[in-house]
């Protein structure tokens, strides 16, 4: 497809022309409102389709200026947009952690918004615009420490509409269709208001805007049959257990036997329910993240209570634990433990939380907050894909914070399993909104890969997700409860599974197309221009 590239309008007024303060207001006002309409999108809200108007004035705000204009712009909106989403990361250690990490990501955000400035002159430029996205959404998924993937747009998108596009191609996929809706809706306002002002609208470029508006919706629409509850394998019925811990906060740590006691105590009187008719046989049971911090490999006291617990249900049972070997790295690990052998066998989370579960950097970041040193001993990653087979079923383990990361949930499938465990622990974040967003990834990781997925957390909030993003049991927050759900078993791969990074790989390679064919013009516009001044020196 040929482009040409739209000249930059240099006939703008400079602000010294007498134009008034308030209205040079209006740009950086309106992307800073353009993040805070993506925010908005997120849940608790059910407010999804606010990110399109927020793209489409990201679209506006964006369209023609120039690298430093953008990257001023591109900067505000991901403050916009990241500091209300980020804000539970200073729940418990105050303002500076929430702010530095907001401060970072919203830099990955302006240097992208710089990219769909570039691309902004070029015909059809919302798709491009759009690729350019998920570039941006691709670098944050993986630098530093391993990546940030929060906040991908992707995953605000649980009640929306384009929700089936995540078993086409993933969450790249499914972000950019809804950016390319987004700026598509703000084109085709654009070229309306192009025909009122002239009376004049080249037909294609009506054509192209309205299309770049309708196909991801078209593609929603075409994506939905893909998505499938029925039971391939047969059901299993499942056990998810929430203790609740003793306090909110860091210090629920102080007390890691009430949090161990709060699972078994809970998980015993589910056997008691059991027993009495109350509630039906769980086929296997699954504890959160966290709920033992002793160590049962070197604590005998932790091994009886786990123990016990698990033979007075009768069932396996997965048992969030941490480990404590003598050298070396802790290790967050999940424990099949049955109930007859003992624990059998075990999966270490792979992808640790940096800050969280291991500081980079200690000496440096302790100049800023002295929390740090809360975590004494940095957590390990472990290199083995979790797949437990209880009871017959096949269950992939991501723990946690995994759940952002592409690879984590569609690595289990792809290595047999038919139902997906996200065990938690969000008590350090209190009642923030963290574990909403949280649950949304495992609602749009259950579409993605067609199958049931179960969330035990610590504290809550606990769900039984189908394998259609459809919630149908959930707990309260902070509140002991035992969730017990017939779920369908399946092992067929959706297109979103079998093709992998391959979306992603396309759509970086579209914009990386856009932006090179920007760059070679910029540079023959340049030697345009020495040549020109060099001939009138000359002459």
């Amino acid at each position: 497809m040929s482009a040409t590239i739209t000249p930059v309008d240099t006939t703008r007024p400079a602000p010294s022309a007498g134009r008034p303060l308030l209205q040079w207001l209006v740009r950086p006002g309106a992307a800073a409102l353009s993040g805070v309409l993506l925010f908005l999108s997120f849940p608790p809200r059910p407010l999804w389709w606010l990110v399109l108007p927020g793209f489409a004035l990201l679209g506006w705000t964006l369209r023609g200026r120039g690298p430093k204009a953008a990257l001023g712009l591109g900067y505000l909106a991901g403050l916009g947009f990241l500091l209300p989403l980020l804000i539970w990361t200073g729940v418990e250690v105050g303002p500076v952690p929430w702010l530095a990490l907001a401060a970072l990501e919203a830099l990955f955000v302006a240097v992208t918004c710089v990219g769909i400035a570039a691309v902004s002159r070029l015909p059809v430029w919302p798709v491009w615009g759009a690729a350019v996205w998920i570039a941006g959404e691709a670098a944050r998924a993986h630098v530093p420490f391993g990546g940030f993937p929060w906040g991908k747009i992707a995953f605000g998108q649980a009640d929306g509409f384009f929700l089936p596009l995540a078993a086409v191609g993933g969450t790249p996929l499914l972000s950019f269709a809804v950016a390319l809706c987004g700026f598509g809706l703000y084109e085709t306002l654009r070229q309306v208001l192009v025909r009122r002002r002239t009376g004049e609208l080249p037909r294609g470029t009506a054509v192209v805007a309205l299309l770049c508006l309708l196909v991801p919706v078209a593609a929603g629409l075409a994506a939905r049959p893909l998505v499938d509850d029925s039971a391939e394998d047969g059901t299993a019925t499942v056990a998810a257990i929430q203790g609740n811990v003793p306090r909110l906060g860091f210090d629920f740590n102080a007390q890691r036997r009430a949090v161990l006691d709060n699972h078994a105590e809970r998980t015993e009187q589910l056997a008691d329910d059991v027993a009495a008719g109350k509630a039906p046989q769980p086929d296997f049971v699954l504890w959160p993240e966290n709920s033992s911090d002793l160590d049962p490999y070197r604590n005998g006291d932790a091994r009886r209570v786990i123990d016990a617990a698990v033979k007075a249900i009768g069932v396996p049972t997965v048992v969030g634990a941490v480990v404590t070997p003598e050298t070396g790295k802790l290790r967050n690990t999940l424990i099949e433990w049955d109930p007859a052998r003992g624990p059998v066998d075990t999966y270490d989370k792979r992808h640790v939380q940096p800050f969280g579960e291991y500081i980079p950097l200690r000496p440096l970041v302790r100049i800023f907050n002295a929390d740090v040193d809360r975590v004494r001993r940095d957590f390990g990653p472990g290199h083995k894909v979790g797949v437990f087979d209880l009871a017959g079923t096949k269950v992939g383990l991501v723990t946690c914070y995994e759940a952002a990361f592409d690879d984590a949930a569609r690595d289990t499938v792809t290595n047999g399993a038919q139902l997906i465990s996200v065990p938690s622990n969000n008590a350090t974040f209190g009642r923030s909104e963290m574990t909403y967003q949280q649950l949304a990834m495992s609602r749009v990781r259950a579409v993605e890969h067609s199958r049931s997925v179960v969330v035990p957390v610590t504290s809550g909030v606990s769900a039984v997700i189908m394998p259609d993003g459809r919630i149908v049991q959930q707990t309260k927050m902070f509140t002991p409860d035992a969730l017990v759900a017939e779920v369908p078993l399946r092992s067929s791969l959706t297109p979103a599974t079998r093709l992998g990074v391959w979306p992603e790989v396309a759509l970086l390679l579209l914009a990386a197309g856009a932006l090179g064919k920007v760059t070679v013009s910029a540079v023959r516009g340049w030697r345009q221009r020495k040549a020109g001044r060099g001939a009138a020196d000359a002459g």
